[in-house]
Parts: C-alpha cells; sequence; structure tokens
C-alpha cells in the first residue's frame, strides 16, 4: 500500500513537473514573438519617421508629381494605424510599393540623385528596409517554433489548456511573389 502511494506521488510529481516546463517554456516562446514583432514595429516606426523627410526633399524637385506623394503619405499613415501582423504587412507592402514609384520618379532628376540629403536619406532607408527584411525572417522563424511547439504533444495539451494560439506569420503579397516577366 504505500509503495502504491508513494508510485502515485511520483507519478503525479512528475506530471506537475513536466506541465511547470512546459508551460514555462511555451511562455517565454510567446514572449519571444511578442518580442520579435515588436523589433519589427520598431524599423517600420523608423521608416515611418524618415519618409516625410524624404517626401520634401523630392518635392522641392517634382512638384508636379502630387498624386506620388499623396499615396506615399497615405501609405505611410496605414502603417502607423494598421493592427495586428496582417493589417500591418498589407500597410507595409502598400507603402514599400509607392516608394518604389517615387524611386522610380526620382531617376527623371539628376540633380535630385546627386543632392547630398536625398543620397543620406535614401540609404537610411535602404539600410532601414534591410533591417525590417530581416527582422520579418526573424519574427516568421520564431513564430514558426512556436506554432510547431504549441501543436507538438505533450506541449499541445498544456497549450489547449492555459489558451495559447497560433501566431499569425508576416507575408509577402501575392504580387510580390509573382515571378517577374522578362522581355528582351
Amino acid at each position: 500500500m504505500i509503495l502504491e502511494m508513494v508510485s502515485l506521488f511520483a507519478l503525479i510529481l512528475v506530471l506537475g513537473l513536466g506541465f511547470v516546463v512546459i508551460y514555462n517554456n511555451l511562455i517565454k516562446m510567446r514572449n519571444r514573438v511578442e518580442n520579435t514583432w515588436a523589433q519589427i514595429d520598431v524599423q517600420l516606426k523608423r521608416r515611418n519617421d524618415l519618409i516625410p523627410n524624404i517626401v520634401e526633399t523630392v518635392k522641392g524637385y517634382a512638384e508636379h508629381e502630387k498624386n506620388l506623394f499623396e499615396n506615399v503619405t497615405k501609405s505611410r499613415a496605414a502603417v502607423s494605424s494598421a493592427q495586428g501582423v496582417n493589417e500591418t504587412a498589407e500597410a507595409s507592402n502598400m507603402l514599400t510599393s509607392a516608394l518604389k514609384s517615387m524611386f522610380a520618379v526620382v531617376e527623371n532628376y539628376p540633380d535630385l540623385k546627386a543632392n547630398q540629403n536625398f543620397i543620406q536619406l535614401q540609404n537610411e532607408l535602404a539600410k532601414t528596409e534591410d533591417k525590417i527584411a530581416y527582422s520579418r525572417q526573424f519574427y516568421n522563424d520564431v513564430v514558426m517554433k512556436y506554432n510547431t511547439s504549441i501543436e507538438t504533444i505533450p506541449n499541445n495539451i498544456v497549450a489547449g489548456m492555459k489558451g495559447f494560439e497560433k501566431k499569425e506569420l508576416f507575408e509577402a503579397p501575392a504580387e510580390d511573389r509573382a515571378v517577374p516577366e522578362i522581355k528582351f
């Protein structure tokens, strides 16, 4: 009888310790997902802070491109007000597209391309875009590990009991995934 009680107590202790270890690991992983998302948010904020300076510099050279500047401004506002991963990804991709259009217009203004202020702002924006791309990749890696963890046994038992939910990946829009057509 005592041996059965000790065995039962040991089993309960092992299960309890296992639950605590799994739960603490899931908490760490969820916090890491949230932290990596915050890092993307920081880089998006940095990009948003650079954009008005670039727009004002380009405006001085290309005043007749008003529609372009409005698109950049609207896209920037959409990124600032976006909520959640998918909405932020969509708004960020719209802004990237608007910026591409603006830089295509810049090609028509050799004086602007040679302007030191513009060059410096463009370099800062390029560095920030690289950081955003890296942060997105890192975020998706962390989310994949987290999602895999909450879906595998025995973690899925603890995750289900404690309400851990899958996180969304930061995805590129369909038009960015399309193979470009090349004509000679």
